[in-house]
């Protein structure tokens, strides 16, 4: 079997999802109020990040917990509903490259993954009407339905993402020399370096380097 892997953020979503994400929550008829307390939480940790005193890594994953956290109590089906809105939102400026890269991939038979830090609730929203075998993110842990700032949450990142890849297909022959990744980031190195045929789509000035000096497909 030949698989094509898809990151989100830079890729099928031509911008970063978080500041998105953040406007939305402040700008939203209901649930504004929670902007206040996720952005006070978040903005020693942010300032630590831009002095160099705090690693991108920690600040992305406790940036994704204090967005959730400011969901505290909130229902499951609440939760959903607000990843559903922004989702439909965001489901309108894919990239069209990376969504004819899908399709014909999906056409010629190579199981298809989309991998990604984003909530996992927005990437199942945003790819409603796409066909794609398997969507993987950042999951909302409840209990009972209900959520707790209490737990925390798993931040799909980096190695995670070659983990969770290398698990769920560890009971099928994956031609790995023949299948594809697409991604916009250094931190995408594992999962473009799993196969054959890696693809940098817009990629940042390291990546960017690396696959000039590869000989990588570049999309721009």
């Amino acid at each position: 079997m030949k698989v094509a892997i898809f990151d989100f953020d830079g890729t099928l979503f031509p911008e970063e999802t978080f500041p998105l994400l953040m406007g939305y929550l402040k700008n939203h008829p209901v649930h504004s109020l929670k902007y206040r307390y996720f952005f006070l939480r978040l903005l020693p940790v942010y300032i630590a990040y831009k002095c160099k005193l705090y690693p991108e890594q920690k600040m992305k994953e406790f940036s994704m917990q204090s967005y959730i956290s400011s969901f505290n109590s909130s229902s499951k089906e609440e939760i959903e509903q607000f990843f559903s809105q922004i989702g439909g939102i965001m489901s309108k400026s894919l990239s069209d490259p990376v969504l004819q890269r899908l399709e014909q991939h999906t056409n010629d038979g190579y199981y298809t993954m989309l991998v990604s830090g984003a909530f996992e609730p927005l990437l199942n929203s945003v790819t409603e009407n796409i066909k794609i075998d398997c969507v993987f993110g950042t999951s909302i842990p409840f209990k009972s339905k209900i959520y707790s700032r209490n737990i925390p949450v798993n931040y799909v990142f980096g190695e995670r993402k070659t983990d969770f890849i290398m698990a769920h297909l560890s009971n099928t022959e994956v031609d790995w020399q023949n299948s594809y990744a697409y991604g916009d980031s250094y931190s995408d190195l594992n999962v473009l370096e799993l196969v054959g045929n890696p693809v940098a789509v817009k990629p940042e000035p390291r990546l960017l380097q690396l696959a000039n000096d590869r000989n990588w497909e570049i999309i721009q």
